[in-house]
């Protein structure tokens, strides 16, 4: 495998260079399966590389070079095939998580599942078309979790690199899995405790996003705890101020910045801290608003029910709650980031990257 070039710390073209190639090797695997096999999985290929910001490798990435990690080194290679791993395990949670969300796009174009019922109808299959794409949308989340493996284990790393990954590896994997059970027990049991909303967002999101891929990338370089504690709390401030603003995007956001339609949070009823807030906050002050917001969220909300909802959520002090709350982890994250001895390249990128994913409108 050739990755082309590993120039600046956060360019994302060597990342999908690595992810290409390994989709590439890939390939000959279906092919012997016959061309409907390989269609379905060329699908997971063209939706790992047509979009995202590949916000974990980037973490990954840097976490290594704060460590110590030299892009030049001829090893380079190896680490950020190991670290673009992570965003076949991302890929693997959206498509997973559409499903569950019965979600139709995903970054502008159709979820994955929608586009295997497509698949179906245009092969003229027999039986359901949805349910066919459901169960192989199912099968392809697997894979790619599957082949996040195999690009981790199969990197190229040392021994000794690859041993004290493997936990981290192990974590990341069952955090974010234990983040997306939390999150559908508070949504079918209608939990409006904002502190049962974070605990999700540190399970789904901040370990998973930030936390995590930066402890990565410092165990690969073999760093000592202190970084790798500063590193984590960084990243879990970082990592929860990243979901707060995709719980704001969910709501308020621009489906054609966003990839995905507004007020979709509010209509399949998740329990975000953006609407324990605003509950809390509005049997308070406003006891009609929450009755509205109970008797509307998890509905399929019209236009009109939908501005009615967000004019509440900003009423009600919600909006400017969370925006807050994204101000002060963020600067929480980066008073741990100063006081780390990360490299100082590394510490400039770590604080772009956090504004970057904090102040986001996508």
């Amino acid at each position: 495998m050739t990755v082309s070039y590993l120039g600046a710390a956060t360019d994302t073209a060597a990342i999908d260079a690595a992810i290409s190639d390994f989709c590439a090797e890939r390939r000959a695997d279906a092919a012997g399966l016959g061309q409907d096999v390989a269609a379905v999985v060329a699908e997971l290929e063209s939706y790992v590389l047509n979009g995202g910001k590949r916000v974990r490798p980037v973490f990954a990435w840097l976490g290594w070079i704060g460590a110590g990690g030299d892009p030049q080194d001829p090893a380079a290679a190896a680490v950020l095939r190991a670290c673009a791993g992570l965003e076949l395990l991302h890929a693997s949670a959206l498509i997973h998580d559409d499903i569950i969300d019965a979600s139709r796009t995903r970054r502008g174009r159709p979820a994955a599942h929608v586009a295997l019922a497509e698949l179906h109808r245009e092969r003229g299959f027999s039986g359901d078309s949805e349910a066919f794409g459901t169960g192989t949308a199912i099968l392809l989340g697997d894979l790619a979790q599957t082949w996040a493996d195999v690009m981790v284990r199969a990197s190229g790393l040392p021994t000794d690199a690859q041993t004290r990954v493997g936990p981290v590896w192990s974590a990341v994997r069952t955090e974010v899995l234990y983040g997306q059970l939390l999150d559908l027990i508070n949504q079918a049991g209608e939990n409006e405790d904002a502190e049962a909303a974070l605990r999700v967002n540190q399970y789904k999101t901040a370990s998973y996003t930030v936390e995590r891929p930066l402890e990565f990338g410092a165990a690969i370089a073999g760093a000592g705890a202190d970084l790798i504690a500063d590193y984590r709390a960084f990243g879990a401030d970082i990592g929860i101020a990243f979901q707060l603003r995709d719980d704001l995007l969910g709501v308020f956001g621009d489906p054609a910045v966003t990839g995905k339609p507004s007020g979709d949070d509010l209509r399949e009823g998740k329990r975000t801290v953006l609407l324990a807030t605003a509950l809390e906050r509005a049997d308070e002050r406003d006891p009609a608003a929450a009755r509205y917001l109970r008797s509307r969220i998890g509905t399929d909300l019209s236009d009109d029910e939908l501005a009615t909802a967000r004019r509440i959520l900003v009423d009600v002090g919600a909006v400017a709650h969370v925006e807050r709350q994204i101000a002060h982890r963020t600067e929480q994250a980066m008073a741990a980031l100063e006081a780390s001895d990360a490299t100082a390249f590394a510490k400039d990128q770590l604080a772009a990257m956090a504004l970057k994913v904090t102040q986001r409108a996508r």
